[in-house]
């Protein structure tokens, strides 16, 4: 898996913080990780952005956007305000294939959605993972609500013949109600695909050393953690 894109169900679902921990999990087996931003929205030429918060949690990894716009808007309406050229998927891909040749793992972060566009043309995150044959991680949210967006996220990604390795909730409540806790089987049975992860709430407001430590245990085995989803079903499952 020298690729994984990683996309969520929506915005403010957790994409950064799993991406983080999942770069933190492979740095903790010794690979060489680089994370790529397709493209950053909502901040100034010198802040700090989605890419830069990855390595401050997760550590020595190499970081890289493909284009910024400074408006929190879909990538395609952030550049055309702007005036600003918009991101392509062939660009992106580009970046992250020469990524690939000088690192165990790369992580493609998108921007809100699979479906968000990123150009005029239509081009989006799942054209991406289609130029790059690479599998796409799916972010989810824990309570209400997840199941519908979850399952039609999956039914893209399989309609294009795109690899859907599993889910992880990306901000899993420290006091789940009955909702989440349903959804822990759900999740899996609408999607079609396995949960590998639940990443705690507030995680990403945790120290850097300790979101480090941690982070191998939010991730199941295929994301080089040692979550157990049945055991963390048990605990918290209906």
């Amino acid at each position: 898996m020298p690729v994984l894109v990683i996309t969520g169900t929506g915005t403010e679902v957790g994409k950064t913080v799993v991406t983080a921990a999942v770069a933190a999990a492979a740095l903790a087996g010794g690979r060489s990780v680089a994370v790529l931003k397709a493209a950053q929205t909502g901040v100034g030429p010198d802040e700090a952005g989605d890419a830069r918060e990855v390595a401050r949690l997760a550590g020595d990894v190499t970081v890289a956007e493909v284009a910024r716009f400074p408006e929190p808007l879909a990538p395609g309406t952030a550049a055309r305000r702007a005036g600003l050229p918009p991101v392509h998927p062939p660009e992106v891909a580009e970046a992250a294939a020469k990524l690939a040749t000088e690192h165990d793992l790369v992580l493609v972060e998108g921007a809100g959605g699979l479906l968000v566009r990123f150009d005029a043309a239509g081009g989006t995150l799942a054209d991406v993972a289609g130029l790059l044959g690479a599998p796409v991680l799916l972010v989810t949210s824990a309570g209400l609500g997840t199941l519908n967006t979850t399952e039609l996220t999956a039914r893209e990604l399989r309609s294009r013949g795109l690899e859907l390795p599993g889910l992880v909730i990306g901000s899993w409540p420290g006091s789940p109600d009955l909702a989440a806790r349903c959804n822990l089987a759900d999740l899996p049975d609408v999607s079609g695909a396995p949960l590998l992860g639940a990443v705690p709430a507030g995680a990403g407001s945790l120290d850097p050393a300790g979101f480090r430590s941690a982070a191998p245990h939010w991730l199941a085995p295929p994301l080089h953690g040692t979550w157990d989803a049945e055991a963390f079903g048990t605990r918290h499952g209906a």
